[in-house]
């Protein structure tokens, strides 16, 4: 007789399906908004200025007659570099101080934790706006801002896995062999950990890209003349009447990205269940 297979076989599911779509467009947007757009992105023309759409300009111009399309295409490259940045310095630091931290124990361990929940006991948000207030404006300082307001997350859950797993029957093996705790940190444990974390990146990356339109929005993020979608949000606040379309690109191009990484991270974690 066959044994039965009673290994769980994993399933690809509407949520997954749906957020790689969604996102592999937003990937190849921001990659195609690096290396070309219809317009130049900061050309101004101040004869078409709040020209509506058109097959001229898809999604008319602004203010000072730049091409909308355009100023998207960049603004969608803009914040995904800035999250990519933001998500991966973050989550090298909470992978590191996670994995000592949660396999040792001891001293360390209390001290670090004591420090990232005096850090959590401010939102990620205005825990940004406090170091920015403090180091100025600019892509550096806001990237090195989110990354430090991100960290304490990915750390807990990081030092949450790793403690879960240094007292397993595999990892006392490897120890009793002579395996130094470099290799039973990074190559033992640490994949293990893979699915789990990813999903915490996937969240990372939305919020991310929610906080860098915040920033931006409040004049505190990307500065001009560099293109940003939630300075293009902010600058047609006051054009909302006479020109819609200044406000409905990049506000659409916010949701979607959002909700293509919001379906992603769904559809990781039930794939992984």
């Amino acid at each position: 007789m066959k044994k039965k297979n009673t290994q769980k076989k994993k399933k690809w599911n509407n949520y997954l399906v749906v957020g790689l779509v969604m996102t592999g467009i937003t990937l190849a947007i921001a990659i195609i908004g690096a290396f070309w757009t219809p317009y130049e992105a900061t050309a101004m023309s101040a004869s078409i200025k709040f020209a509506a759409p058109s097959l001229t300009h898809w999604f008319g111009t602004d203010n000072f007659g730049r091409d909308i399309l355009s100023r998207v295409m960049e603004g969608v490259e803009t914040t995904v570099v800035i999250s990519i940045l933001v998500v991966a310095a973050s989550a090298i630091v909470g992978v590191l101080v996670g994995a000592l931290t949660g396999y040792f124990g001891g001293l360390m361990d209390e001290i670090m934790m004591r420090i990232t929940d005096a850090v959590n006991g401010f939102p990620s948000i205005l825990l940004a706006l406090v170091i920015l207030s403090v180091l100025g404006s600019g892509v550096e300082k806001l990237i090195l801002a989110l990354a430090i307001a991100f960290c304490p997350s990915y750390i807990r859950i990081v030092r949450s896995e790793f403690i879960k797993y240094r007292d397993a029957d595999f990892i006392a093996r490897a120890r009793l062999m002579g395996v130094g705790w470099v290799r039973i940190l990074f190559v033992h444990i640490l994949p293990n950990i893979f699915s789990t974390f990813l999903v915490s990146i996937v969240i990372g990356f939305n919020n991310a890209i929610l906080a860098e339109s915040g920033m931006s929005f409040l004049g505190i993020g990307v500065q001009p003349p560099a293109a940003s979608l939630g300075k293009m949000l902010s600058d047609a606040q006051g054009y909302l009447s006479s020109a819609p379309w200044y406000a409905l690109a990049p506000g659409l191009a916010i949701v979607w990205i959002v909700l293509g990484f919001s379906l992603l991270g769904e559809g990781i974690r039930r794939r992984n269940q």
